[in-house]
């Protein structure tokens, strides 16, 4: 978990990652633009990183309860939850679950649904094995199977430091939270959200269709739009592009929700 305090009485902005990374991993490179002008939270989702562990099967909902449970240990009434990829819907769900903490929302390459009918049942059914499979297996062969997965020999520097994000990830969790994402669909209240809400749009996005990113933008009333000219990794690996994008998403949610309050 990260606080970067920032300037003193701030907004308070909640940083959620996307599937398979951990906070450090999605936002290393917007932590210090960020900090500049808002107090920066940022937390690893269950499952993911150093976050939480349960014997419960993972839970999009129950992520977003993490969150508002962070936010009181940490004194905090209202923040603004930007979610990147998976976090997007973990966002989504703070809003309509605890909607008086939630200032306004910043989406990133995210959507209101990830995957079609027919997609959601074929997904369901692989993944839903897959996790079920992984359930039954020993936790030490479980850490064993995730360490050769992310092993490099050659691997050193920066590789060798998200390696050893990874290597911390539980295995059951992560393929049980991508059946919960690909399941997931807020189509049927997302056009009730009434908080400022800004979407960042990453235009070359192979893994979420920039489509259905759009859509998310336009069911929400007042939404505005940031595009970046990037893959789904642009937080990262076109971060000379997204972060820009983010602060003005940032900005413009930030300052709505101002004359808002």
């Amino acid at each position: 978990m990260r606080d970067l305090l920032g300037p003193p009485g701030a907004p308070v902005v909640l940083l959620l990652h996307g599937l398979g990374a951990t906070a450090d991993l999605n936002w290393f490179p917007s932590y210090r633009p960020l900090s500049a002008r808002y107090r920066v939270i940022a937390m690893d989702h269950r499952g993911h990183g150093g976050g939480k562990r349960s014997h419960r099967v993972f839970r999009l909902e129950d992520c977003a309860d993490d969150v508002v449970e962070l936010a009181d240990a940490l004194g905090v009434q209202s923040f603004i939850p930007v979610g990147y990829s998976m976090g997007g819907p973990i966002a989504q769900l703070v809003w309509k679950r605890h909607r008086s903490r939630v200032d306004g929302l910043v989406l990133c390459a995210t959507a209101a649904r990830f995957a079609s009918g027919s997609e959601q049942r074929i997904g369901s059914m692989g993944l839903g094995s897959l996790a079920m499979a992984s359930r039954l297996t020993p936790p030490a062969m479980r850490r064993r199977l995730v360490n050769e997965m992310v092993s490099r020999r050659d691997a050193s520097g920066p590789e060798l430091w998200a390696r050893d994000q990874v290597r911390r990830h539980d295995l059951t969790a992560v393929l049980e939270a991508s059946r919960a994402v690909g399941r997931f669909s807020s189509a049927e209240w997302i056009s009730s959200v009434d908080v400022p809400t800004a979407v960042v749009v990453t235009s070359r996005d192979t893994l979420v269709s920039p489509r259905r990113q759009r859509a998310l933008a336009s069911a929400i009333q007042g939404a505005t739009v940031h595009p970046v000219d990037a893959d789904h990794d642009a937080a990262v690996f076109a971060a000379d592009r997204f972060v820009p994008a983010l602060l003005d998403a940032c900005a413009s949610v930030a300052s709505r929700a101002l004359v808002r309050g």
